[in-house]
């Protein structure tokens, strides 16, 4: 059964409209809002880290000495377990949310270092600006379709290196992330790599290329990297575009056959992303008048 985080069920019940909202495999959720003239309060047992997509410079928090602003687009907030804040959103604001459980933190820490931490208490942070976290949300998670099978890694990457910023800056965990120190062994990423062909046309995910290696999430992603010089999603969306290219190509399949061969559940979705690759539409490189690549 799906967890039901309380701060999204909070702001369901207020004028808040949900835009999109994806449930990884994890656990860990991703929600789209958009909101205006409302007054909310809330109290959760997990984390939230919000940040401001739209607007927001009318938005106001309430603290011990009165309410205070200074929202606005790429602004973050960080509402750690057991934080009870009111907000007066009072103009337009549209904002993402992750949220995500203590044991996603505890486990996530583990990964990375091997042990878990004694203490794991986030620092709560109202209006803050953090590159790192900025382009994770905007250049990952707002970039691509959360509903299309083919983004979920890319959803899950982004959600495990914004988590990661969150325990190594916004924590009282002070360990530094373990160097890398060598690849996948020839074997290993031959396995992965042969898994990724046969499975283009599934929503493949970090956690099934992971297991496979049998190695944890981070660390596979890790020596991924450095054995092929790309992160794992950005190779599987390469080997995805490379299909559709040859499938085009050498074939007469539908443009609508050749996205679910590619992972793809739209062929909007799946144009979207051959354009961006190759800088044209795949129907005009059927026809023959792209340039050579």
């Amino acid at each position: 059964m799906t967890k039901t985080y309380q701060t999204f069920a909070i702001l369901q019940r207020q004028k808040a409209q949900l835009r999109d909202h994806a449930v990884l495999s994890s656990g860990i959720q991703l929600a789209s809002w958009f909101n205006q003239g409302d007054r909310v309060t809330n109290l959760s047992d997990h984390h939230t880290l919000s940040l401001y997509v739209a607007e927001g410079y009318d938005t106001w928090h309430k603290t011990q000495h009165g309410w205070r602003n200074g929202g606005g687009p790429d602004r973050f907030c960080l509402m750690p377990q057991g934080s009870e804040s009111t907000w007066d959103v009072r103009a337009e604001l549209a904002f993402v949310h992750l949220y995500c459980t203590d044991e996603h933190l505890r486990h996530l820490a583990e990964q990375i270092w091997d042990r878990s931490p004694a203490q794991l208490s986030l620092h709560e942070k109202v209006f803050a600006g953090d590159d790192r976290i900025t382009q994770l949300y905007r250049h990952f998670l707002l970039s691509c379709d959360w509903q299309q099978p083919a983004s979920q890694m890319v959803l899950t990457t982004a959600s495990t290196l914004l988590m990661t910023h969150l325990l190594q800056n916004y924590s009282d965990v002070q360990w530094q992330a373990p160097q890398v120190r060598g690849g996948l062994a020839p074997v290993v990423l031959r396995r992965i790599t042969d898994y990724i062909a046969a499975h283009l046309d599934q929503p493949l995910t970090l956690a099934h290329l992971a297991q496979e290696a049998a190695l944890s999430e981070f660390h596979f992603a890790r020596m991924f990297r450095h054995s092929v010089g790309m992160a794992p999603h950005q190779y599987v969306m390469q080997q995805r575009m490379n299909r559709a290219r040859d499938l085009l190509s050498h074939t007469q399949l539908s443009l609508t056959d050749i996205a679910l061969q590619c992972g793809f559940h739209s062929s909007s979705h799946f144009s979207n992303r051959f354009s961006q690759a190759f800088g044209i539409a795949p129907s005009l490189w059927r026809r023959g008048t792209h340039c050579s690549v």
